[in-house]
């Protein structure tokens, strides 16, 4: 992807402001200090059903299949939401206008989103090291707990700039524009 993509999402006259992407490769977040060992006692527990069903003779067919979903979704909660969310974050981009946020992602789950600066919701700032850090739109990331978005961030259902290098100086171009859009109106 570059500029040029988002470029053609830009209304006439729409002035570019700042334009990134969110960290690349895999990444971490304060979430998973929790959701790591969970997901290993998940994992753990899926693959010891299934070993003892499927090593105790005279297991019915129903009981040996029962057990191979649970340790899917184990084998996607220890590490294949890591490499979905790397993937995701590798195809996706961010433009921040004089007049709106732009989220662009394409490939196999592209989703595009636009939103106003007058009209969005509470913005929430969470800086962390290095200057690095997520802005998101609506809902705080202790709300974010009930979606997939806390196991898999860049899927997340709230629009958010996510893992952004300076991200304070981001954040200030968003209030000021926000601001001047908000007088103009």
């Amino acid at each position: 992807m570059s500029n040029s993509d988002i470029h053609s999402y830009f209304l006439p006259g729409e002035k570019l402001l700042w334009s990134g992407r969110p960290a690349q490769g895999f990444r971490l977040t304060t979430w998973d200090f929790a959701l790591v060992p969970f997901s290993l006692f998940w994992g753990g527990f899926a693959l010891f059903w299934e070993t003892s069903v499927l090593t105790t003779p005279g297991t019915p067919v129903f009981m040996r299949l029962w057990g191979i979903p649970f340790v899917l979704i184990g084998l996607y909660l220890i590490a294949g939401r890591f490499v979905v969310d790397a993937a995701v974050r590798a195809r996706t981009e961010y433009a921040l206008t004089d007049r709106r946020v732009i989220i662009r992602r394409s490939g196999l789950l592209r989703n595009f989103s636009a939103t106003q600066l007058d009209l969005l919701p509470s913005i929430n700032l969470e800086e962390g090291s290095f200057g690095r850090g997520t802005i998101t739109f609506g809902t705080s990331s202790f709300q974010r707990y009930k979606t997939a978005g806390v196991w898999t961030p860049s899927l997340s259902r709230d629009p958010q700039l996510l893992g952004i290098d300076s991200v304070r100086q981001v954040y200030n171009l968003l209030e000021k524009a926000r601001l001047d859009c908000l007088k103009n109106r």
